[in-house]
């Protein structure tokens, strides 16, 4: 009993400290009048509504919701809420009834507050809070234009922009998208609010499935506030072929405003390389890297960008300077993965120099045990390009496999090992003997089927294409490698292109996919088209096999000087390539 009352007391003590009664402001007095007028007054007993029988009414509604009561907990509490008009026992009513799962009890207690106190930030916040949560959406829109009203001038866009939040878990997100659109009316032409409102407007019709109305919402809000990032912001998560102006809207963005935010343009950044757009994600990377050259996450991307170009020293540089920076920053899971990857980048900028002690010696420099299959992997293939494959091949075997998903990673090391060192066979037995135990498993069949056309087993390649097909419809490298395959090879060019083309349906930017268009465009004697394909994907992606097939066509055309500074270019980036040595040996070039 004398635990569970002192149990009671503690929690009264922390819910119910009473608000002193005022008393009316006395007339100005003189300063020695006023001395002793405060003197008398912290000599004088504190006034307050909390008497005896109220003191304890709330004792007895603690003690009854320990015992398991809490309806007549949160009665008692509510009631004492009433007399005294105090804000925290209304807020420890409500918090009764919500922890009790009553939502109607706690919205009576809110109302109940907000009435009481009409001021009251907090408690219009309960108000609006439960109502969505108990999904009466048609109401919250009175409540809504409060907080938004209350807010202080200074955090009113602040405030907006955290709507769309508040109503994430709305069933009915067009009725809600609809009510918070009528809440914000007053600030959508206020040029001070604008583009926040705008932007809270699109987010909110963008989650009803309106992107044509989430895009209007963006450009309404960009028109009304050129400097303000939430239009912008919105336009980035808009950008898609199918709403090309989005893209125009983070541009215009970007191009007017000085200020704009590093995070910003390294988001672009990211949506241009997720669209294969790499020349141009470049070229907002560095923009980040000049405009704030302390920002530690554009090197490392850059970096990792410019080792997937072959431009070595370019990306030594970046990625050391990711590193210097990261290891200044306190340690964390972000900055131990970041600087993990960069280790790994920097090993391999080693091993391309064939320096294998410099990539041995960033290899030893990671710490984070989940890296441990990309570390051992570049291992692998530093012994591999010393003659060891052997040694290679168990340094991935030997990892351990702490989860299911450990398997797969360390036949794909194992395979990707086997490819770069040109181990056809070796890789398509390794897959053979994976595809024994799932059968119907579309990456294997596709990686497969990669190694049967490397051993000229063409045939059996395009029997495991049209498996991954079957398997997996939207499965876009399987279309664009037959296509191209047939195309090559001067074969059954239409169905080679309508191939190609159903792989660009799925994925409209890749660079690759309009390559393979080009070239059968190019197989097929449209020239002029193939022309235009291949300038536009050369441009998006700067490679040596798109390379060969673009100084191909200008070559047939008669641009010789061109065709060869294309070519000299992607020997550049790849002097190793396949495709672009192949095409300067059967045309007769020398560079």
């Amino acid at each position: 009993m004398m635990k569970r009352l002192s149990r009671a007391l503690g929690l009264l003590c922390l819910a119910a400290p009473m608000v002193l009664a005022q008393t009316e402001a006395p007339a100005p007095a003189a300063p020695s009048e006023l001395a002793a007028a405060k003197a008398a007054q912290d000599a004088a007993p504190l006034s307050s509504p909390l008497d005896s029988a109220l003191f304890y009414q709330l004792l007895v509604g603690e003690m009854t919701l320990q015992d398991g009561e809490p309806a007549a907990g949160f009665a008692l509490v509510l009631d004492a809420a009433r007399k005294t008009g105090d804000a925290r026992l209304y807020q420890r009513a409500t918090d009764i009834a919500l922890q009790s799962r009553s939502g109607d009890a706690a919205l009576q207690a809110a109302q109940a507050w907000k009435q009481a106190q009409p001021g009251s930030r907090e408690a219009n916040r309960y108000v609006l809070q439960i109502l969505i949560a108990l999904n009466r959406i048609t109401e919250t829109a009175d409540p809504l234009k409060t907080e938004i009203r209350l807010a202080p001038d200074a955090e009113r866009n602040a405030v907006l922009a955290v709507v769309p939040r508040a109503y994430a878990r709305v069933s009915d997100k067009k009725l809600s998208s609809t009510v918070v659109e009528e809440g914000l009316e007053a600030y959508l032409n206020n040029p001070a609010t604008a583009g926040a409102a705008w932007a809270t407007v699109g987010r909110m019709r963008l989650a009803a499935g309106d992107g044509n109305g989430a895009l209007e919402a963006a450009k309404r809000g960009q028109a009304a506030d050129a400097r303000a990032e939430g239009p912008a912001m919105l336009a980035l998560e808009l950008m898609d072929p199918k709403l090309a102006e989005a893209e125009g809207l983070v541009r215009k963005y970007l191009e007017g405003n000085a200020k704009a935010q590093p995070e910003f343009r390294m988001a672009y950044a990211r949506a241009l390389l997720d669209a294969q757009r790499y020349a141009e994600a470049a070229t907002q990377l560095q923009a980040v890297t000049r405009e704030k050259p302390d920002y530690p996450e554009s090197w490392l991307v850059l970096g990792s960008l410019q080792l997937q170009d072959n431009q070595l020293a370019q990306a030594q540089a970046s990625l050391q300077r990711y590193v210097a920076l990261a290891e200044q920053q306190a340690a964390d899971a972000d900055r131990n993965r970041g600087l993990a990857q960069a280790y790994l980048s920097l090993s391999q900028v080693a091993e391309k120099r064939k320096d294998y002690a410099a990539a041995e010696n960033w290899l030893n420099k990671i710490e984070d045990a989940s890296e441990l299959t990309a570390a051992q992997t570049r291992r692998a293939s530093i012994l591999a390009s010393q003659g060891k494959l052997e040694e290679g091949r168990k340094l991935i075997r030997q990892l351990p496999e702490r989860s299911p998903g450990d398997a797969r990673l360390k036949l794909n090391a194992e395979v990707g090992l086997l490819r770069d060192l040109k181990q056809y066979r070796l890789a398509h037995d390794l897959l053979a003997e994976a595809l024994s135990k799932t059968p119907d498993e579309p990456e294997l069949l596709y990686d497969q089927a990669m190694m049967a056309e490397k051993l000229a087993s063409l045939g059996e390649m395009e029997r495991l294409l049209r498996q991954v097909i079957q398997l997996k419809p939207d499965y876009h490298h399987a279309y664009n490698a037959l296509g191209y395959s047939l195309a090559d090879r001067g074969v059954r060019l239409p169905e080679a292109r309508d191939l190609i083309q159903k792989a660009l349906g799925f994925a409209p930017s890749d660079p690759f996919i309009k390559d393979s268009l080009g070239w059968v465009e190019f197989r097929m004697g449209n020239k002029t088209e193939a022309l235009r394909i291949f300038e536009a994907a050369y441009k998006a992606k700067p490679d040596a096999e798109i390379a060969a097939h673009y100084g191909e066509v200008l070559w047939s055309l008669g641009q010789r000087e061109r065709a060869t500074a294309i070519w000299k270019e992607g020997m550049l980036l790849n002097p190793d390539n396949e495709t672009l040595l192949e095409t300067l040996k059967r045309l007769r070039v020398k560079l």
